[in-house]
């Protein structure tokens, strides 16, 4: 059964959360989790004037995901960064390349998942996840969120990302945060929970 993770990250912090949602993934069994990241569509020269290029390379070794691939999936947890409350450029273009596979309903009845980072406590993390889903709908995926069994979403004696509608990491607006614990046992939680809910629409 597989279990893709498609993302795109700029800094790393979006990554972080994708290896902590493959560890949650791997939790169950015969569940295999396979990262993915969606193409760049920044110029280097961008990337570089924007304090990127060190996360970048760091990443060279992710895949980068084809269209073609998501149909094999058994299901697929997306991940962004935030832009403005909604889904980065790179993962708007490389979904709206997947305009044959709706017309093949190659996704219908796949569980389909959002995980999202901001730089900021309230800087659109559930928009972001929430508009997400309007599109795994249009694919007719099967939504999943992050259910209030992980109760790390209930803490309010730190400050921290994580919703009902998925995992969540703040991530400074110098990128100096990094997913604290916290957050990666959400990312882990849902992980398992896509996974667990997979297996049992396979059999």
């Amino acid at each position: 059964m597989k279990i893709m993770i498609v993302y795109y990250s700029m800094y790393g912090h979006v990554h972080r959360l994708a290896e902590a949602i493959a560890e949650g993934v791997k939790e169950v069994i015969g569940a295999e989790p396979v990262l993915r990241r969606v193409p760049e569509t920044l110029p280097q020269e961008v990337l570089k004037n924007m304090g990127a290029m060190e996360a970048q390379k760091a990443l060279a070794h992710i895949p980068v995901c084809t269209v073609d691939e998501l149909a094999s999936a058994d299901a697929i947890i997306f991940g962004t960064p935030t832009r403005f409350g909604n889904m980065c450029g790179q993962m708007r273009q490389f979904l709206d390349a997947t305009g044959q596979l709706w017309m093949q309903g190659a996704l219908v009845g796949k569980p389909g998942s959002v995980f999202a980072s901001t730089a900021t406590q309230h800087g659109g993390q559930e928009s972001t996840i929430l508009s997400f889903h309007t599109t795994l709908l249009h694919q007719g995926m099967v939504i999943i969120g992050l259910p209030y069994t992980f109760q790390g979403q209930m803490r309010n004696d730190e400050i921290t990302g994580c919703s009902p509608y998925g995992a969540s990491t703040i991530a400074g607006t110098k990128g100096e945060r990094m997913p604290s614990e916290n957050e990666l046992a959400g990312a882990r939680f849902q992980g398992k929970h896509v996974a667990t809910i997979a297996s049992k629409l396979v059999r």
